[in-house]
């Protein structure tokens, strides 16, 4: 079973930052969409940064600006660069990516791809913010 793994969350104050990382096989680079989401306690999973394969990027309007995604298809790891964290930021995050070879032209990027559409997930990492 194909596993990502997360790494770098942590407890932090209110406008501190956190550089979350994703390993993956190299293969998985190959993926149409890799990206980053996030669940809080009682709340649904949800997408806060993509990166599509030629490297375009998308953010959910909530982290603009604070949040950056990137990637290193050599060293097969992602990233998510978040600044300015708030309280509500607080939630465990996860990296994911579509099947690889499939592709996903149809979206205008690969922040509008269903949740369900990403096969692959890593098993979380803790952010926590406090005020």
């Amino acid at each position: 079973q194909v596993q990502l793994v997360e790494s770098g969350g942590g407890s932090v104050q209110s406008g501190g930052s956190l550089r979350l990382s994703c390993a993956a096989p190299g293969y998985i680079y190959s993926s149409y969409c890799m990206a980053w989401f996030r669940q809080a306690p009682g709340k649904e999973r949800e997408g806060v940064a993509a990166i599509d394969n030629d490297g375009s990027t998308s953010y959910a309007d909530s982290v603009k600006g604070r949040f950056t995604i990137s990637q290193d298809n050599a060293k097969n790891m992602m990233w998510l660069q978040i600044n300015s964290l708030k309280p509500e930021d607080t939630a465990t995050y996860y990296c994911a990516a579509t099947l690889e070879g499939k592709s996903y032209g149809g979206f205008a990027h690969c922040g509008a791809v269903p949740l369900a559409d990403y096969s692959y997930w890593g098993q979380g990492t803790q952010v926590t913010v406090s005020s």
